[in-house]
């Protein structure tokens, strides 16, 4: 039987849903897939949905029963492979919750990210010394020194998705409550600004602050990041968490509510212009 796993690949993911394509192409329910594999209709569908690790086997006895022709075949096997082999993030498996573990293979296949954050300096932004901080407040006993630096390599490692070749684009709206809330103390807010101002003059970062000038807007309620993919399989997906998990969705009335609210609040919001001078403002009154 295919293994189970804590969090999927992008590679499981699209794999899944090209064969979930093929079947309904091929005209066959998944009771008669189930049937070529000899497992409960159930199975099929764990690995259409990338819920457990897919078999070669499995995968060439479907490819087989959907007409798949051998030569495209091995094109199939070969993205398995690839797919199936761990991300470098699994290697913080020991302090990496299933639930974020999803968030961060989907933020390295991303092409666009859009994030909201009312509460702190987005991850892929924030220096050692304010992630420290941010960790150690948000422990509440659950968490050892050991582990609070293993978090912090970990996000320091994601943050190289910036600086790769094949980097995304970052549009970043943040609160001005994220710049006025002490975290760590002056030193390192100031080490923080002088952070996001580097970042901001990266041709693929776009930042904005939503000012406290502007009143109410449309994404009070709570942080969020939308992905966008440069694969067809991979529709565009919103991620939100709470204290203790995640939320994933992908139903596009729920995307589109998310996306314009963003457009929305980016068009209240500061300039990338007006953002840099508020950033150097903000700076010296530390």
């Amino acid at each position: 039987m295919s293994e189970p796993r804590s969090a999927p690949t992008v590679g499981q993911v699209v794999l899944g849903k090209r064969l979930q394509e093929l079947r309904e192409q091929a005209g066959l329910k998944r009771e008669e897939a189930a049937r070529v594999l000899r497992v409960a209709p159930a199975t099929v569908r764990r690995m259409e949905t990338a819920e457990v690790t897919l078999k070669i086997p499995y995968l060439q006895l479907l490819l087989k029963a959907y007409g798949v022709a051998d030569e495209e075949t091995e094109s199939y096997i070969t993205l398995a492979e690839e797919a199936n082999q761990p991300g470098w993030w699994q290697r913080y498996h020991d302090i990496l919750p299933g639930w974020f573990s999803m968030y961060v293979s989907l933020e390295g296949a991303a092409s666009l990210l859009r994030s909201y954050e009312p509460h702190f300096v987005p991850g892929l932004l924030q220096t050692e010394d304010y992630a420290r901080a941010v960790m150690r407040a948000g422990a509440i006993g659950q968490t050892s020194p050991a582990d609070i630096e293993r978090h912090v390599a970990l996000r320091m490692q994601r943050q190289e998705l910036l600086t790769g070749p094949d980097a995304p684009r970052l549009w970043v709206v943040m609160d001005e409550t994220v710049l006025r809330r002490p975290v760590g103390g002056p030193d390192v807010m100031r080490a923080q600004i002088d952070r996001l101002l580097q970042a901001a003059k990266l041709p693929h970062v776009t930042l904005q602050i939503a000012e406290f000038t502007k009143g109410h807007h449309p994404g009070t309620y709570g942080p969020f990041v939308l992905f966008r993919f440069g694969v067809p399989e991979l529709p565009d997906m919103v991620y939100t968490e709470y204290l203790t998990g995640a939320v994933y969705l992908d139903r596009r009335a729920e995307v589109v509510t998310y996306l314009e609210v963003m457009d929305r609040m980016a068009a209240l919001s500061a300039t990338a212009h007006r953002t840099k001078e508020i950033l150097r403002n903000l700076r010296k009154e530390l």
